[in-house]
Formats: structure tokens, C-alpha cells, sequence
């Protein structure tokens, strides 16, 4: 779960990591007010949105003045900010931070994330920052330290020494950067995250380290502990079918820009599933994962969630069957075709425990359904749905 940059830094506070005065607002008064409670300006008025590039697409602005305070407010709130990473829709701008521009003499970058690799947790601190750390990897790889920490042990002093050894830093800001990285690395532990990153982390001209952006991540599967954390999700932030999926448990939605709408159960089945798709002339709009242990009432919300999308034209459902039989699945389609209008062809692979059992519960609903052989013929006939209308065969 992403959170905004507004609260990162509150967290950031809350650990004493160093970040500059200001305040959320969601009106231009109240950016007024929270410009006038800033010991000084110039101020930075920061669009807040989950994506990445903001400053590119013109969603970080500098003011003078307490006037060009509010004119930039009144610019940034209920723009639609387009960046990078919002993609060609772009975000809603519903709340923008206003804090204390400063006076930076450097620019480093510095992330804390789990490396699967080595199933530790990975210390990723760059000698030159604001800018994406992937344009700095391809143009100054040198300049990027990385350190894995054993979380058995804990950050040691050891890895601090390796990580403020890459930056060269001045001397005076070597016990700074050393205390802050063991801050942020007890936040990343004991807030669950996956990503801590900040980017740029300034060095001011009067030897300070400030966090001027902060972005973190927590983990999902660990919201469950932090409550507090987990009342930080905005939800106009989220895709609406995305946030629907999550709200029913154990359902997996990532919602694409395709036109076939995917059913699976299990992660490696839909990654092979939108291959072939792909390898067919059709792309994906989504994937859905009903998980191993789906009931047919999981199934009928999973297609509810899959037929809310107006791009999709054609519904693949791909079911290898174990812990979830195929003779539950396909009561969970028939259930939830007679409950809902489905408006789009449906093909139906079904493999695996009582398959057989599942064809007959379809072929004797009486609805129009497509059975597919196997994977294969699956994919050509959804392929063929979407690209040609053709309706292929029905069982």
C-alpha cells in the first residue's frame, strides 16, 4: 500500500528523521494558512498523488509570497496532474503539501527495500540525486552504493561505514547521514514496508541533511498489525476495481489496458495465460487470481469485478483445478451468469481435479458459454472473440 509524501514525512517525524516545516492542505485557504505557520519563504507547493515524476508534469511549484502561495494552490488543486507514472489519464489533484523551500548545496539519493535475491534487506544510496534512480544507474552506475543488511542482525556499523564510504560526503555530515540511515532503517522494519525512499536527500549550505521527498510503501500482507498505517490508504488514489478486488480477501486484480478480461488461479497460470493471449494478436485488461481455495461466491465476485471494466470484450477463464475442483468454478460461473447480465463471450478452460464434472455443470446450465480444449485453443478463440466478433464455438 502506497501512502502520500505528506504522510511519509509525519512518520518521518514521528522517527526523527530530519524534513522540512509544512503542511497538507486541501483548499487554498488552507494553504494560505499553512504558508503563513512556515518560519520563512520561500515555499514549495507540492501536488500529492501516488506516482513518481510529479515535478516533469508540473506538479511541484516554487512561491515567493504569500500570494503566489495561494496562486499555485489555486493551479494544483483539481488539476489533473499527468506524469511518468500516472500514465495518459492522469491523477486527480485533491491535496497538495506546503513546506519550507531550502537552500541545497547537494543532491543524494538514498532507499531502503527487501532484496529477494539474497533474502535481505537492501541499502541503495546514490552520490547524486533527484533523478530517477534508474536514468542515474544507466548514466553513473559507479555513483550507486548498495549494501544488504541481515535482518537476523540489524543494521550494523559496519554497513554504515560501507554506505556513507560511496557518497563522499563532507566530514561534517558523516555522523548525520549515519544517525538518519538508522532512523529510516527502524522505520522500514517496524512500519512493515517494502520501499523507503528518499529522493532527493539534500545536503543544505549550511550542513544539514534534509529529506525533501519521501515516498514509502508498506506491505499488504502486514496491515493486518498495523492499523494505524493501514487508515492512511486513500482510496481516490486507487483503481476502483483494483480497490474492490482487495476488499474481498484473497482476490488478486491488476487491472491492464487490454481487451480479454483473465480469470485464473494462480500467479504462474495467468502470467503463461496473457502470454499466449499476447502471442495470439490479443491483449490482456486485466488478470484476475481467484486463489486455490475460491468458493463459487469468490467467483461470481471476481466476474462482477472483470465485467465492470468497459474495455473488456471477451472473458478467459483458465482454471487448472486442485485445491479449487473445477466442478466449484463452474458453479460459481453458471451462479454468477444468471445473477449478472453477462454482456461479453466467455471461454471456459477447465484442467485438472473434477473437470469433468465442471464441463457437464456448463455444457447443462443452458447459457452460452465456449468451451476450450486447452490452453492453446483457449487463447485462439478468445483472440478470435475480441479481434473478429466471431463467436467461435458454444458448448
Amino acid at each position: 500500500m502506497k501512502i502520500h509524501e505528506y504522510q511519509a514525512k509525519e512518520l518521518f517525524r514521528k522517527y526523527g528523521i530530519p524534513v522540512p516545516a509544512g503542511g497538507m492542505a486541501t483548499t487554498v485557504s488552507e494553504a494560505a494558512a499553512r504558508a503563513r505557520e512556515l518560519p520563512g519563504l520561500p515555499a514549495m507547493v507540492k501536488a500529492q498523488v501516488h506516482a513518481g515524476g510529479r515535478g516533469r508534469g508540473g506538479g511541484i511549484k516554487r512561491a515567493a509570497t504569500p500570494a503566489e502561495v495561494e496562486a499555485r494552490a489555486s493551479e494544483l488543486l483539481a488539476m489533473t496532474l499527468i506524469t511518468p507514472q500516472t500514465g495518459p489519464a492522469g491523477r486527480m489533484v485533491r491535496k497538495i503539501l506546503i513546506e519550507q523551500a531550502q537552500n541545497i548545496a547537494r543532491e543524494l539519493y538514498l532507499a531502503i527495500l527487501p532484496d529477494r535475491a539474497s533474502a535481505r534487506i537492501m541499502i541503495m544510496a546514490g552520490a547524486a540525486g533527484g533523478m530517477a534512480i534508474e536514468e542515474l544507474a544507466a548514466t553513473d552506475p559507479d555513483k550507486i552504493v548498495r549494501v544488504t543488511v541481515d535482518p537476523r542482525k540489524g543494521l550494523q556499523p559496519a554497513d554504515c561505514r560501507e554506505v556513507v564510504g560511496g557518497l563522499g560526503l563532507k566530514p561534517v555530515l558523516i555522523t548525520g547521514f549515519t544517525d538518519l540511515l538508522e532512523r529510516l532503517y527502524l522505520l522500514f522494519v517496524e512500519c512493515d514496508c517494502t520501499l523507503v525512499e528518499i529522493n532527493p536527500l539534500a545536503a543544505t549550505s549550511d550542513d544539514r541533511l534534509v529529506a525533501l521527498d519521501a515516498k514509502m510503501e508498506i506491505d499488504d500482507n502486514a496491515l493486518f498489525r498495523q492499523p494505524a498505517l493501514a487508515a492512511l490508504r486513500d482510496p481516490d488514489q486507487e483503481d476502483p476495481l483494483e480497490a474492490a478486488a482487495a476488499a474481498a480477501a484473497n482476490l488478486n486484480y491488476i487491472r491492464l489496458d487490454g481487451n480479454v478480461g483473465i480469470m485464473v488461479n494462480g500467479a504462474g497460470l495467468a502470467m503463461a495465460t496473457m502470454d499466449l493471449i499476447k502471442n495470439n494478436g490479443a491483449e490482456p485488461a486485466n488478470f484476475l487470481d481467484v486463489g486455490g481455495g475460491a468458493r463459487a461466491e469468490k467467483v461470481e465476485k471476481g466476474l462482477q469485478i472483470i465485467l465492470a471494466d468497459p474495455k473488456v470484450k471477451g472473458i478467459l477463464i483458465n482454471i487448472f483445478g486442485g485445491i479449487l475442483r473445477c466442478d466449484v468454478l463452474a458453479a460459481g460461473v453458471v451462479e454468477a451468469a444468471r445473477k449478472n447480465e453477462i454482456t461479453v463471450p466467455m471461454v471456459v478452460r477447465l484442467a485438472g481435479t473434477n473437470a469433468a464434472e465442471g464441463k457437464k455443470i456448463l455444457a447443462g446450465s443452458g447459457l452460452d458459454l465456449i468451451i476450450a480444449t486447452d490452453l492453446s485453443d483457449a487463447a485462439g478463440k478468445i483472440t478470435q472473440i475480441v479481434n473478429n466478433g466471431s463467436n467461435a464455438q458454444t458448448v
